[in-house]
């Protein structure tokens, strides 16, 4: 099955920037996909089109089989928020609330009742080995344990693919190796795991890497 599908993807930026140029791709349900390439290669432009955040300027996008083309914002939230899932580098929590008010907002745009965001978040933090910090502000938190928090807001909602970026970037190798871990346990779940990294060692404990460089697919270890 294909959780998601780029067809003759293009994405330009104002002054004629090609971000990326003419991009097919397929992922397969419980896949691990590690996307690489230098700087400028457009691989955050591919993470952040593939999930629907940014608009492609030409070709098409599926999600779970949907054509995402010409839906309304208010409609590829909904898609996002019933299928996708995002790990930033930069974790993006809210530093004075708890960690499980962070988490809890990954089932917002679900329309779920309170009382059901807040019992789905305590399983997600358990499930990332944090439930002992449920009601601790997220400033008060390690570098680890943020990053950890941000996953399990990703996944809170069980979504079929999530996509993180640089998601070891700012953590010691001890560290980084946990969260990698931790990402190898939900796709054994499976969930679909899309990197998008600089890190070799995060690259090679995916299943396949798609390299990327000056906006064009130029390497792809899927077989078949």
């Amino acid at each position: 099955m294909i959780a998601l599908e780029l067809e003759h993807v293009t994405k330009d930026y104002p002054g004629g920037v090609a971000a990326l140029e003419d991009v097919s791709l397929r992922l397969r349900e419980g896949e691990t996909v590690a996307v690489v390439g230098p700087s400028g290669s457009g691989k955050s432009t591919l993470l952040h089109v593939a999930g629907t955040l940014e608009l492609p300027t030409a070709g098409v996008v599926r999600v779970a089989g949907h054509d995402t083309s010409g839906l309304s914002d208010r409609e590829l939230s909904a898609q996002r928020a019933a299928h996708l899932g995002f790990v930033f580098q930069r974790f993006f929590l809210l530093e004075q609330h708890s960690v499980t008010d962070n988490v809890a907002l990954g089932l917002l745009y679900r329309g779920v009742r309170a009382a059901r965001r807040r019992s789905e978040a305590a399983t997600a933090l358990e499930r990332v080995g944090l439930g002992h910090r449920a009601a601790h502000l997220a400033a008060r938190l390690s570098g680890g344990e943020r990053q950890r928090v941000a996953i399990a807001r990703a996944v809170v909602g069980r979504p079929a693919v999530v996509f993180a970026d640089e998601p070891t970037g700012n953590l010691d190798s001890a560290t980084g190796a946990g969260i990698l871990g931790l990402l190898g346990e939900l796709n054994a779940d499976g969930t679909t795991i899309v990197v998008v990294t600089h890190d070799q060692r995060v690259a090679e404990a995916m299943g396949r890497q798609v390299t990327l460089l000056d906006g064009h697919v130029v390497g792809d270890t899927c077989h078949g």
